[in-house]
């Protein structure tokens, strides 16, 4: 470890400079290698590689035929990768191979600072796929290392060492922070000045406007969080947290789908509440779906700042257009509800529908069960159905493998396990077949109370269907088969999940509650981003003049303020820069320093007596055992008055800092 840490400090200014701008521009690439092509990824590394080896070896850079050639290359793969070379994913793609290619044209001080600025804007891209937390965290660092080799450029003399030029670049961007909060909190929010077709984040939810079983061999459960819950009062039961998403009725024998409006139009909701509602606010992950997720069933509109909700006969919430930004509202839930007609209509023929000679043996399950229940009603039929899912020995399963055409035959005769889509969807096409009205409902179950922030947490890994069967005098009733099946997935209890990575399962086998506190601080601070960063609206803008003393803010107001705020700050640091340079001259400061030190080593010179004469006397009182800082004295002297100064004063400061004072 100490031999290539003296190596490097043996390489050269430019090799050493280089190899650290290399190693920032790697720490900026690297949070998009997931987004990048894998060609681009691998170019990138090899480029990097590449130009830290010629560096190293002092070997000439290539010449421009080669970067030509490559810049050609590459423009075709993006063409071919993209089918474009505009929008967001082949702009990225070629912002970071320019960046790269730019690395070996690095010779003179002009060619660093296009990397430089090259490197800010491929930093800012980062922001285009994730706004987490952890990205910003990562981009902090990569900020600071580009403003380290910015600074560390313009020190043109000498051998300054990297430590310095981070130390002057944390206080550029500490000096520069109070200006960046006040453009965060002030600055008018509007609407993205450009948009990109096509460019949305893909959909993190695991939810979808269809369901095709059994073509799922394995499912992953997916950790990632897709919202976040804060009850005003004491939250509902676990066992009664199903969050709504969409409704499927069409059925074809393999996949459900979502019914076109009309079909479900000709059921109205006739939405019947009681007892006390739940009020909630959500903060929404970004779906790239128009659905609004809500606690089962919710009567009032959301309040959903920038969006319009309508609901759906079928209780389903949707927006005027799709979720893409981190989204916050407020709603308003009954946990205890009936919907839909209380007597058979003939709009409820459409939740029957089963394809002709699908699943034959259910169907024939289905009129055996009517023929030993003659005069049955929908609840004994759904109570027997439950009964063979508790007592028939299926299993509740996350490897269920490859079902063939007739999913819900195979189900309930041959594997008897499943997850919850094959329960579901199982259970439903029962009940078409013995003619009790059927859908199938998509959403998340249940939840985690988060200790730290006392938000509850909905993960995509709560991503469950259940079923809603139409029962006479009553309307849709709830009916969750997956619980009959294992009642650990509903609610509170134990739920699959997979295995923990070595190094969790062994946190965990020494503590077990260690690793749950840890994510559970993580994700409250994630959600602390959310709420004050990313969530950081114009209303909360607007709100923040009211709070200040405007009656009614608008945004002229806002720029108004934000204005003098600028002008009051640059008359006060210009003030302060004029105060200093009049008042306090640097060198005669770092001379005054040095006088206090030699008074304190027992040489006491008068305020007068220039840097030669001090180092005389620092010779004739100590001798030998001030000749450092006799030589440092006179370098003092010659950054003062010759005629080409050969010293900076920053690393004349950092040589008194490092003397053995007598």
């Amino acid at each position: 470890m100490l031999k290539p840490l003296q190596q490097l400090r043996a390489l050269p200014r430019d090799a050493r400079d280089t190899l650290f701008l290399l190693a920032v521009i790697a720490l900026i690439v690297l949070p998009q290698v997931g987004n990048l092509p894998l060609w681009c990824s691998g170019l990138t590394a090899v480029v990097l590689v590449w130009r830290a080896s010629l560096a190293v070896q002092a070997t000439p850079l290539p010449n421009r035929w080669w970067i030509g050639t490559l810049l050609a290359v590459t423009l075709a793969a993006t063409f071919a990768t993209h089918r474009t070379l505009l929008g967001r994913d082949a702009g990225v793609t070629m912002v970071v191979i320019l960046l790269a290619l730019k690395t070996l044209e690095l010779r003179a001080r002009r060619d660093a600072f296009v990397v430089f600025f090259l490197g800010f804007f491929a930093m800012l891209t980062n922001f285009f796929y994730s706004q987490s937390l952890l990205t910003a965290l990562a981009m902090l660092l990569a900020l600071l290392g580009l403003l380290t080799a910015l600074v560390n450029a313009h020190m043109p003399v000498g051998r300054p060492p990297l430590l310095q030029a981070a130390r002057t670049a944390g206080w550029m961007a500490l000096l520069g922070a109070p200006i960046m909060l006040a453009l965060f909190m002030l600055f008018p929010r509007f609407a993205p000045l450009w948009g990109t077709p096509g460019d949305a984040m893909a959909g993190r939810s695991g939810l979808s406007a269809s369901m095709r079983v059994g073509t799922i061999a394995q499912l992953a459960l997916d950790d990632s969080i897709a919202a976040r819950i804060r009850f005003e009062g004491p939250p509902p039961a676990q066992r009664d947290m199903y969050f709504r998403g969409p409704v499927l009725g069409r059925f074809d024998g393999r996949e459900w789908s979502v019914l076109e409006p009309w079909a479900r139009g000709s059921v109205p909701a006739n939405l019947r509440v009681e007892g006390t509602p739940v009020r909630y606010e959500v903060t929404l992950e970004v779906s790239n779906k128009p659905w609004l997720l809500t606690l089962d069933a919710v009567q009032a509109k959301p309040d959903v700042p920038g969006y319009e909700a309508f609901s759906m006969p079928d209780l389903q919430w949707l927006l005027n257009r799709p979720v893409n930004d981190l989204l916050r509202y407020r709603a308003e839930s009954y946990t205890q509800y009936r919907s839909g007609p209380l007597r058979r209509s003939a709009g409820l023929q459409t939740y029957l529908g089963l394809p002709p000679g699908s699943n034959p043996r259910t169907v024939a399950l289905a009129a055996n069960m009517r023929s030993e229940m003659p005069g049955a009603d929908t609840r004994a039929f759904v109570e027997a159905a439950l009964q063979r899912l508790r007592t028939g020995g299926y299993t509740y399963t996350l490897e269920p493998g490859i079902f063939g055409d007739n999913t819900a035959d195979e189900f309930w005769f041959d594997r008897k396990e499943g997850f919850c889509e094959h329960i579901a969807s199982s259970f439903v096409v029962l009940m078409r077949a013995l003619g009790v009205p059927a859908r199938i409902v998509t959403g998340y179950q249940g939840g985690e109370a988060n200790q730290v922030d006392n938000y509850w947490v909905i993960r995509q890994s709560d991503a469950h269907a259940w079923a809603e069967v139409w029962q006479e005098g009553t309307g849709w009733v709830r009916v969750d088969p997956t619980g009959a099946v294992s009642p650990g997935r509903i609610g509170s209890l134990n739920r699959l999940a997979q295995q923990p990575g070595f190094f969790a399962g062994a946190i965990g086998t020494m503590s077990p509650t260690l690793v749950q506190n840890i994510r559970a601080a993580w994700e409250a601070m994630n959600n602390g981003w959310n709420q004050w960063v990313l969530n950081y609206t114009q209303s909360r803008q607007l709100a923040l003049l009211k709070n200040i003393g405007f009656d009614a803010p608008s945004l002229q107001d806002l720029a108004t303020v934000l204005i003098w705020l600028l002008v009051i700050v640059s008359i006060a640091g210009a003030g302060w820069t004029l105060w200093e340079r009049s008042q306090h001259d640097p060198w005669l400061r770092l001379l005054g320093k040095a006088r206090a030190r030699l008074r304190k080593a027992g040489l006491d010179l008068p305020d007068a007596t220039p840097p030669r004469q001090m180092a005389a006397r620092v010779s004739e009182r100590f001798g030998p055992a001030g000749q450092a800082v006799r030589d440092w004295l006179l370098r003092l002297e010659a950054q003062r008055y010759a005629k080409t100064p050969i010293t900076e004063l920053s690393r004349l400061r950092a040589e008194f800092r490092q003397l053995a004072w007598p």
